[in-house]
């Protein structure tokens, strides 16, 4: 297993004892917080040392009084004679510590060496001594030292800042610093796990062993490890220290000098000693803990009555004076906490509405939340606005359940209330809701029941919007461009009477949306209106409109615009917490994946979304399915399942209106060798689409009808599909071709003659799509085709991973350090068949990068 965000200081380190070994010898030094991973990183430098380099590591133990050169001790075995005997001599008393110094030193000119001491910060002072000896002789040595510690628990006095002032003046020791992980090294991690790696990341901040424990018990709220960890570094703590720690947990995450003074005089001795013992940090203007687990593992052991006088002094203090928008969730948390009802209404929705305007969806779903467990002391209509306002919160952050029941809640007490305006627009977002939900059916009455309301009153803004809904839900549903247009036009006259450029914005991008669903025309439409939407600062209509250009070039097999739109889409969402299409974006990258024929980025792409608590059952569906016929092509088990999950998870018509979870049952059944399946399963998804009119959902199915042996009916069809369906294979590959879609590519060559089938062969084998690569032998066979090989090339079977010789000349560009576009002109190719080229080898490496890729060259052995 690779040690994330560590190759660079492995890199480091490995030259520094690949040189020191050759002379003269060096002296390196790995500091970083508790828990970082610098036992990880020394574990794994004594790996990859030669084999005739002697590994001798020893540790220093937290100990009350510590053992005499206790590193040293544990080596005793590895040493030789003369080391030995004057490690026992100092242990029986008989030799003193200058002696020993010399011996080792004799030991390690004779031998290449790795000394490693570990957590020096516990050193005693004979080993801190020992380190100064070595350090001042090392270039006579062919060793490299190598030294870790905890740079959060050395303060200006620590023993060991000494040593380290004595040694800055010496070139050839070298200082390493370990980081934290980042977000995206976290998220990789916790792929595969049932977390939310957003979360994980928030309350580790990227510390490894935190990021491990809670992976390896995520049910737990504080891993039991992490709670004795944290119990463990208190433990040493003095009475009026661990007061100040316990305060700190209570206050929060970032705590003022003078707020702390306001519940603990002169804390700044008390407060010195808990910085020093690495739990906490401070930079003179604000106390926090490294970690929020480690502050939520303190909090938990603070008693409850101590608990509830800080949060009580600290709302005192801070109503005293004037409050800074940044601080109304901090106050509500406070408020809650001391028990004071009134407050936590005057501060929690403002806290919400503040998080709305920052776009920090998820923090202002909790402050509704919070506001709402006290709302019985509210009259209905504040009331209402709570529900209202906390559903739009749990939708944007994909807690769609949660949302749609607070929505249904709304609806009922506004028509109690009589109040028909509010009801008609709460029915109208509950559409819109229902939709990714996967109710389909429900989101058009729905839709339909928030119109028919709104049109009784007089012409609103409201009534605008609920006509939008409608033509984007004609447009999802593919019931074709004028019935989008003709609500889209609606939707525009009451946008521009009321001034709503969310409505105009949108109401355009779905009618040209429509439009390129129904005739292949009109993305360039689409295109404008989210660059418009964009620059006008409308975050919920371009986010949604930018999630849409992704499903319509997942749809439209477009690989180029795919790519454009998922890293566009991404991007937005990310930058606005808008994560309900964030993940609707990631489900539907995944489709994009599987067209290039990179099935595992697709699959590692689909788990993403799964693992993710609170996917939309949409995002579910779709990265179900796209997981599912992955292994589907690559000949795996456990097909059937995933597709049977992904439509339970949405009504039928959903799953035809996505576009892709219809057509995966087909071919799936077609792998399988199911040719009644097939059928069956293709005519009844043309059944369905019966009065729609959508080339791109009918053609493929139409085209697996033909493929299974069938009568196709005459349907819509796309280009590649009616070329394909007019016996112009050709024209259908050389069009998938175009669009990025090598696996399409083969699909259509198998209408062709003995060379399209061989070139069929050939591409399939290489994609690794082995179901496809049987069917098209037995195809051959059948025909009277000779085959000309059978399975994969001689040097493609010698290779260890089945690399071709093209994608080893790939594979050697990338060592280069050379990109899709300089590999294309290098191999004379064109950069998109670079980039297939590309996608095929790390997909046979199971790598995810282009670096771990290059690795592999010259270590082509398991890890």
């Amino acid at each position: 297993m690779d040690l994330l965000e560590r190759e660079a200081v492995l890199q480091d380190l490995a030259g520094h004892l690949q040189d020191a070994v050759s002379g003269p010898g060096q002296l390196a030094l790995v500091r970083g917080e508790a828990g970082v991973g610098k036992t990880a990183v020394v574990r794994r430098l004594a790996q990859l040392a030669d084999p005739h380099i002697r590994v001798l590591i020893g540790a220093c133990d937290p100990l009350a009084t510590p053992r005499p050169l206790g590193p040293l001790m544990d080596l005793v075995p590895r040493l030789g004679p003369a080391a030995r005997t004057a490690l026992t001599g100092t242990l029986a008393g008989n030799c003193r510590s200058d002696e020993v110094f010399d011996c080792l030193l004799a030991d390690l000119s004779t031998y290449p060496s790795l000394l490693v001491v570990e957590d020096v910060h516990w050193a005693d002072e004979a080993t801190l001594d020992l380190l100064c000896f070595l350090a001042r002789r090392l270039p006579s040595v062919p060793a490299l030292v190598l030294a870790t510690y905890r740079d959060d628990e050395i303060g200006r006095t620590h023993d060991l800042t000494a040593l380290l002032g004595t040694l800055a003046g010496y070139p050839w020791v070298y200082r390493h610093d370990l980081a934290p992980l980042s977000r995206r090294a976290v998220a990789r991690l916790a792929t595969g796990h049932a977390v939310d790696a957003e979360q994980l990341y928030r309350v580790s901040a990227g510390n490894p062993f935190i990021v491990t424990e809670v992976l390896a018990a995520p049910s737990e709220p504080i891993p039991a490890t992490v709670r004795e960890a944290v119990a463990g570094r208190l433990a040493g703590l003095s009475a009026t220290a661990r007061m100040v720690v316990d305060v700190l947990a209570v206050l929060g995450r970032r705590v003022s000098p003078s707020l702390l003074a306001n519940i603990l005089p002169a804390p700044e001795e008390a407060l010195d000693e808990a910085v020093a013992c690495g739990i906490v940090r401070g930079d003179g203007q604000v106390t926090e803990f490294r970690q929020e687990l480690t502050r939520l593992a303190v909090l938990e052991a603070v008693p409850a009555a101590y608990r509830l006088r800080v949060h009580r002094q600290v709302l005192a203090a801070k109503r005293s004076g004037p409050v800074a928008a940044d601080e109304l969730a901090l106050l509500a948390d406070h408020a809650e906490g001391a028990g004071d009802p009134a407050a936590v209404l005057a501060y929690a929705p403002a806290a919400a509405v503040h998080a709305t305007a920052m776009g920090a969806h998820r923090e202002a779903a909790v402050q509704y939340a919070r506001a709402l467990r006290y709302a019985d002391r509210l009259p209905p209509d504040q009331q209402i606005s709570l529900l209202e306002g906390r559903s739009q919160a749990c939708l944007l952050s994909s807690q769609l359940d949660e949302g749609i029941a607070s929505l249904r809640t709304a609806v009922r007490l506004r028509h109690a209330l009589g109040d028909q305006l509010r009801e008609g627009d709460d029915l109208r977002w509950l559409s819109s809701w229902l939709w990714p939900a996967g109710r389909t059916i429900e989101a058009r009455q729905t839709g339909l029941d928030a119109m028919r309301l709104l049109e009784k009153l007089t012409p609103s803004r409201e009534l605008g919007r609920a006509y939008l809904n409608l033509c984007q839900l004609a447009c999802y549903e593919h019931e074709g461009m004028a019935v989008a247009a003709d609500y889209a036009e609606k939707a525009i006259a009451l946008g521009e009477h009321f001034g709503d450029p969310g409505v105009l914005v949108q109401a355009r991008f779905h009618a040209s949306a429509a439009r390129t669903l129904s005739e292949g025309r009109g993305w360039e439409d689409c295109e404008r209106a989210v660059s418009c939407a964009m620059a006008q600062d409308v975050p919920l209509d371009a986010g949604l409109m930018a999630l849409i250009m992704c499903w319509l070039a997942a749809l439209q097999r477009d690989a180029d615009r795919m790519t454009a739109a998922v890293n566009r889409a991404e991007a937005y969402c990310l930058d606005r917490d808008l994560l309900s299409y964030l993940l609707c974006t990631r489900a539907l990258d995944s489709w994009g994946l599987l067209h290039r024929g990179s099935w595992s980025h697709a699959t590692e792409a689909a788990q993403k979304v799964l693992t993710r608590p609170g996917s939309p059952p949409v995002a579910r569906a779709l990265a179900l399915t796209a997981l599912g016929l992955a292994r589907a092509r690559q000949g795996k088990s456990q097909v059937r399942p995933l597709l049977e999950e992904a439509a339970g998870l949405v009504d039928s018509q959903c799953l035809l209106d996505t576009g892709l979870g219809w057509e995966a049952r087909v071919e799936a059944a077609w792998l399988a060798g199911d040719r009644e399946q097939v059928l069956a399963e293709a005519r009844h998804g043309l059944d369905k689409l019966e009065n729609r009119t959508h080339p791109w959902l009918s053609g493929p199915l139409a085209c697996w009808i033909r493929r299974a042996g069938g009568e196709p009916p005459k349907v819509p069809a796309a280009e590649p599909y009616a070329l394909e369906l007019a016996g112009d294979w050709a024209g259908a590959a050389a069009r998938w071709d175009r669009l990025g879609c090598p696996y399409d590519a083969a699909l259509a060559c198998l209408s062709g003659d003995a060379t399209a089938l061989r070139q069929a062969l050939a591409a399939f084998e290489a994609l690794g799509a082995w179901p496809a690569v049987a069917h098209t032998r037995a195809l051959m066979r059948t025909r009277g085709i000779r085959l000309i090989r059978r399975g994969p090339r001689a040097a493609t079977r010698a290779n260890p991973f089945g690399l071709t010789n093209r994608e080893m000349d790939v594979l050697k560009l990338l060592h280069e350090g050379l990109s899709d576009a300089e590999i294309s002109a290098r191999l004379y190719i064109s950069p998109k068949t670079a980039g297939h080229h590309v996608g095929a080898v790390l997909s046979k490496l199971g790598v995810h990068t282009r670096h771990e890729a290059a690795r592999k060259l010259h270590h082509p052995g398991p890890e």
